[in-house]
């Protein structure tokens, strides 16, 4: 039986035969967790990955191994929870091609409870790092272009570009991400002529007056 401490997870099982998919079932079951959305199929699982925000998605790997690629595909692309491989036996090129596409990890013994439940929560962890990381770069990203749109606009540096979307953000009371997006989304609305601090002070605050 699962752990107490374990946390209960709603697990989605994707594709397999009648007879893989009960076996996967009672495995993840009597580890304490919850299956939603059925037998999950490459015409259902994106629109059950949506309705039931699984927390893995377990893809059964039969003969099939195009239909299971289109599933991992799938489930990725809309990034609803990581997605774990389940094999009958380790196929290192099937693992490699998946590991391109995205899966966090993969399964060779669907009836061994400590190796199910292990995969489980390395999945887990590796796609909330994954998701810290890009997030980051993206926090980043939005910053950087903010500060060049800025230096373009005003003829200033680097660093006084930063002080006055950071100056910004204490002022509102806002993330920097925040007010470099405004800035990203406004600027083509502004005038050339506007003096930097008016040019930050118009596309956040007056936006906010006004609402």
């Amino acid at each position: 039986m699962a752990d107490k401490a374990t946390k209960r997870l709603r697990v989605l099982i994707a594709d397999g035969t009648a007879e893989r998919h009960a076996q996967v079932t009672q495995t993840v079951t009597t580890l304490g967790h919850e299956i939603v959305g059925g037998r999950a199929t490459l015409e259902t699982v994106v629109q059950t990955t949506t309705a039931d925000l699984p927390d893995v998605a377990l893809v059964i790997v039969g003969e099939n191994t195009d239909q299971a690629f289109d599933l991992i595909r799938k489930i990725v692309h809309e990034a609803a929870c990581p997605a774990i491989a389940i094999l009958d036996v380790q196929d290192r090129a099937f693992i490699d091609k998946a590991a391109r596409l995205g899966i966090f990890s993969y399964i060779a013994h669907a009836s061994d409870l400590q190796e199910m439940q292990s995969a489980m929560d390395v999945s887990l962890q590796r796609f909330a790092e994954y998701h810290a990381l890009e997030g980051a770069f993206g926090r980043r990203a939005i910053t950087e272009r903010a500060k060049g749109i800025l230096m373009e606009r005003h003829s200033i540096d680097e660093q006084r570009a930063f002080h006055l979307i950071r100056e910004q953000a204490r002022r509102t009371n806002r993330k920097m991400v925040d007010v470099a997006g405004s800035v990203l989304e406004s600027h083509r609305l502004l005038s050339s002529g506007t003096p930097p601090e008016a040019f930050v002070d118009e596309l956040i605050l007056r936006p906010e007056e006004g609402s």
